[in-house]
């Protein structure tokens, strides 16, 4: 594999575990949100990430073995979840239906917080990773010296 290509990989890991912590930091921000333009409470959203493969020009088809395929992150789909709101009792609320409940998110703190860790040691990792293909090549070009 080239420089170029791992950088292109890890650079598709880092744009995709970007969007990735924008979207749990929106969960974060909307846990109490109860209106929205489309109506009713903030709707939990989710990023579904695919493996594209590596684009090859016809040579590196013909040359490379057919297991070696490399491999790029990409977003691919946004997610909205549809569980129910969580209801809560709150009649003074502006919010509130006609039986005093007021629709809440069903987000829940603790798993967006785990999910934003993984997602920036995932983003950590990728930065290693290029960290290192970048020395690599550094370290090439000071042996041809």
């Amino acid at each position: 594999m080239d420089f170029s290509k791992s950088m292109n990989i890890s650079s598709s890991g880092l744009s995709a575990q970007r969007m990735r912590m924008n979207t749990i930091s929106s969960n974060i921000a909307n846990i109490n949100t109860t209106r929205t333009p489309e109506g009713g409470p903030y709707r939990r959203k989710d990023i579904v990430f695919e493996a594209i493969p590596e684009a090859k020009t016809f040579g590196e088809v013909l040359t490379n073995q057919p297991d070696r395929m490399l491999n790029r992150v990409q977003v691919t789909d946004v997610n909205v979840d549809r569980k129910a709101p969580i209801l809560k009792y709150e009649p003074d609320h502006p919010d509130a239906n006609e039986e005093g409940y007021v629709a809440y998110p069903n987000i829940n703190l603790m798993e967006e917080m785990t999910n934003m860790i993984q997602a920036t040691r995932s983003y950590e990792a990728n930065v290693s990773a290029m960290q290192a293909s970048k020395d690599m090549a550094m370290t090439a070009l000071e042996i041809g010296r």
